[in-house]
């Protein structure tokens, strides 16, 4: 384990105005708000690294992006944060990058978090590889005020900070199925044969919760996924 500068030990802590020893660094254009807590980090590499000159950033863009569920203290809303930072030790708080609807029809509009943050990249049949193009996907966990269920959806960015949502990746369930009150907590990795395979968290009616699997075909786009069962050959 190693120490973070918060004198508890960690290396990031919920931003309360009041506490001078947690304040984080606060450039200028950046508002943060007070937080609840702090949780679930995603982090992401050289975001922005393809436009060292990106007046976003100033001089250059950082090393390390933070994405982390928080609740602001001001309205008690959940929310995806984000922080920054050259070593992965000492980070310095951006502000909230994704947040509820306004709209209380909005399958988010009860709250956002866990998120899992991809670079966006196009696949080559030919070639049999995935090649990484500019812009990241973040896949996160929407909550809706209308049923309380949890769901899987998408937003996209050009520099890590502004997010743009672009909809619905993956629903509940199935009545009576085993995630039919919730999915959430997405995991997604690329394979060669140019599918992407989510890893998710889904809760049936009982409360009980269990691991499940999405597939989609990048021919399809991200937003197009599909549960898999698995198989199993004996013999």
């Amino acid at each position: 384990r190693v120490e973070g500068d918060d004198p508890s030990g960690a290396c990031m802590v919920p931003y309360d105005s009041e506490d001078g020893a947690n304040s984080p660094v606060l450039d200028e254009g950046y508002k943060v708000d007070e937080e609840l807590y702090c949780a679930w980090p995603e982090v992401a590499v050289r975001i922005g690294a393809e436009n060292e000159k990106a007046p976003l950033f100033g001089k250059k863009p950082p090393s390390f992006f933070m994405f982390y569920s928080t609740m602001r203290k001001a309205d008690k809303k959940k929310c995806i944060a984000c922080a920054v930072s050259e070593d992965g030790f000492q980070w310095s708080k951006r502000g909230i990058c994704v947040e509820p609807d306004d709209d209380d029809g909005g399958l988010d509009a009860g709250g956002c978090a866990r998120c899992n943050v991809l670079q966006k990249a196009t696949y080559y049949p030919d070639s049999g590889k995935w090649q990484e193009d500019d812009g990241w996907i973040m896949f996160y966990e929407g909550v809706s005020k209308e049923d309380n269920k949890h769901r899987i959806l998408a937003a996209e960015s050009d520099d890590g900070t502004t997010w743009k949502k672009i909809g619905s990746v993956l629903d509940v369930g199935q009545q009576e199925s085993w995630d039919c009150m919730g999915v959430g907590s997405p995991s997604v990795i690329r394979l060669d044969d140019g599918s992407m395979r989510m890893y998710y968290t889904g809760q049936g009616d009982s409360g009980s919760t269990a691991i499940g699997v999405a597939k989609a075909e990048a021919c399809e786009g991200i937003l197009s996924w599909v549960r898999e069962q698995a198989e199993f050959s004996l013999g």
